[in-house]
């Protein structure tokens, strides 16, 4: 059984959580995880670098000299490449469709692999979160400084709430829980905030901890693999 430890806002350790053994053992191989990786760095490509062709710039179509006569080469049109403003080529064009599919199943034992990781390295912390009635940076700061994350990439993890969500609002949208919260660590290079539906692969491995909200444990919990 593995052991996270639990602090609250101040840094200081103020209990433990444990987790299943069956939960941290994933069946996840190195090639899947580097497939999944490579997949969300893809999609996140924008693809929308363009230049114009020979056929797309705007140029009168007159030669740019006669055919014979001047002892030059003869050319046929002033938007050919080799003139200043021709049209561009073997350049960036739009891709249609580049988008790389990502098996459901796959991004789910990728992400449960790699919090495993987390957990076993003792790279995931619980924080027994207080809400803010005003941003408080300097308490985030002594909080990273009490667990000795100070000056590290550090994804803070919040649960999905949902508790007065208006009409069109993300259900992951900041909520009045963790609004202060969130402008508390603004000014904190390197921190991050998610809530745990919208956490990726890509997100756990580039932070170098992460700090669940103790609210936010059972959704941690599921996403291992947890039925209940």
């Amino acid at each position: 059984m593995a052991i996270v430890k639990k602090y609250n806002i101040a840094g200081s350790e103020v209990g433990e959580v444990a987790i299943e053994d069956d939960l941290i053992k994933t069946a996840a191989n190195m090639q899947m995880i580097k497939d999944y990786l490579v997949a969300i760095r893809a999609n996140a490509r924008q693809w929308s670098a363009s230049t114009k062709n020979r056929a797309e710039v705007n140029h009168s179509g007159k030669k740019p000299h006669p055919q014979k006569g001047t002892g030059r080469a003869r050319q046929g049109y002033l938007g050919a490449p080799q003139y200043k403003g021709g049209g561009r080529v073997h350049t960036p064009r739009p891709k249609l469709d580049v988008h790389v599919r990502i098996n459901k199943k796959e991004r789910r034992a990728a992400i449960s692999h790699l919090l495993s990781e987390k957990i076993q390295e003792n790279r995931l912390h619980v924080l027994a979160f207080e809400t803010f009635d005003t941003p408080k940076t300097k308490k985030i700061a002594e909080f990273l400084r009490g667990c000795n994350l100070a000056g590290k990439r550090v994804l803070f993890i919040g649960e999905n709430h949902l508790e007065g969500k208006k009409d069109g609002q993300d259900a992951g949208a900041p909520t009045e829980k963790y609004g202060s919260f969130l402008l508390s660590i603004n000014n904190i290079p390197k921190i991050e905030f998610m809530f745990m539906p919208n956490v990726s692969g890509y997100d756990l491995l580039v932070n170098t901890d992460i700090v669940v909200m103790d609210s936010a444990l059972d959704q941690l919990k599921m996403l291992l693999g947890s039925k209940s």
